[in-house]
């Protein structure tokens, strides 16, 4: 592998995707948000009324979707077909389906295969529930971010509570605890702990401690004073 890539893996709410963006910035490095990409299809996929059970109607739809992870001003934005669905793929119905949508492998191929092609050309900072273990196993350096069920679920609440969506603590417990079955029994690429990962507890860090401890590993290996 000619780029460097930093691969963290982690269930929902753990502090991937701010910990991996900012990583990223930090570094100069591309951002890739693999699930935003699952998240995109599974908008198009309620747009068209396709059941998620229907793997070839949507492993057909991810074939013909244009993608596009890209940074406009300092933020990330995500367009799907030319449009910008950024926050329309946080929306809580997208978040609801987006774990049985992704169980599909044809599904998978499709869209791991749009992801290692970034890989080839770009520096990447690379998130998601199998960038460790599948899209990126040669990775320059593999992290899992864990994290108490009860911390993720208040910060998905406060999270969407910024958005104008009310929620309760419970309600997201319950949500993300049957996303993290869906994602770690799935028969395809299940989330799990790469041997090689780094395991880093985030349920008392703060956002900017994640980030620091990430960067100062992937400073530490490019020294050669860790191996994997």
């Amino acid at each position: 592998m000619n780029k460097e890539i930093i691969a963290i893996d982690g269930p929902a709410g753990s502090g991937k995707s701010t910990t991996a963006k900012l990583v990223a910035k930090r570094l100069g490095f591309v951002y890739l948000d693999t699930g935003a990409m699952y998240r995109a299809i599974t908008l198009k996929a309620l747009r068209n009324k396709i059941d998620p059970k229907e793997e070839e109607k949507l492993s057909r739809m991810a074939r013909e979707s244009k993608i596009d992870l890209t940074e406009i001003e300092g933020e990330n934005k995500v367009y799907l077909d030319g449009e910008d669905v950024t926050e329309l793929i946080r929306d809580p119905n997208v978040s609801r389906l987006v774990s049985d949508i992704s169980v599909h492998k044809n599904l998978r191929g499709v869209l791991v295969s749009k992801q290692k092609g970034l890989g080839e050309k770009h520096n990447l900072v690379a998130e998601g529930r199998d960038t460790t273990t599948v899209v990126f196993p040669q990775a320059t350096l593999k992290f899992y971010l864990d994290c108490d069920l009860k911390e993720r679920a208040k910060r998905r609440m406060l999270e969407l509570e910024t958005k104008g969506i009310r929620t309760s603590l419970q309600e997201q417990q319950d949500e993300l605890s049957r996303r993290d079955k869906i994602d770690s029994r799935r028969k395809v690429s299940p989330l799990r702990i790469d041997p090689e990962a780094i395991v880093v507890d985030t349920t008392n860090l703060t956002i900017e401690e994640q980030v620091d401890e990430v960067i100062r590993l992937y400073r530490k290996k490019k020294k050669n004073e860790i191996s994997l």
